[in-house]
């Protein structure tokens, strides 16, 4: 019998461990692996022309006074779902931000006119001014 002073997340243990005669299973053969000369073509790729990319639309200038409603996290513009001079209430779905592959609707936080600021496909960080409402 063997003793053995064990540690597990910062608790000493002592262990006996008996020794008993060596068991030893017999080892199975290896199979052989005979390898041969293999030609391997490379595979065919259509040429096409790549994918359009979209242009965003231009932003909108954002007026100088009314309530700003700011992005919450960084993320990208998905969809806009009110418009530019739109009459909105409070708790109105605005935008769509996606972050971390989660979308967000981020609504009105007050009722008013709407003047955004953002496109589809814009990248925005937390506190940028996505749009004003006056």
């Amino acid at each position: 019998m063997r003793r053995f002073n064990v540690t597990v997340n910062g608790v000493p243990f002592q262990v006996e461990i008996e020794e008993t005669a060596a068991f030893s299973a017999p080892i199975a053969p290896q199979p052989q692996v005979i390898s041969a000369p293999v030609q391997v073509s490379a595979p065919q790729v259509k040429e096409s022309s790549p994918a359009p990319t979209p242009t965003p639309a231009t932003p909108v200038a954002l007026p100088t006074s009314g309530v700003k409603l700011e992005s919450p996290m960084p993320g990208t513009i998905v969809k806009l779902v009110a418009s530019n001079g739109a009459s909105v209430k409070k708790g109105d779905v605005v935008v769509i931000l996606e972050s971390m592959k989660m979308e967000t609707d981020i609504v009105a936080n007050e009722a008013g006119v709407i003047t955004i600021s953002v496109v589809p496909g814009q990248n925005v960080n937390a506190g940028d001014v996505l749009a004003v409402i006056s």
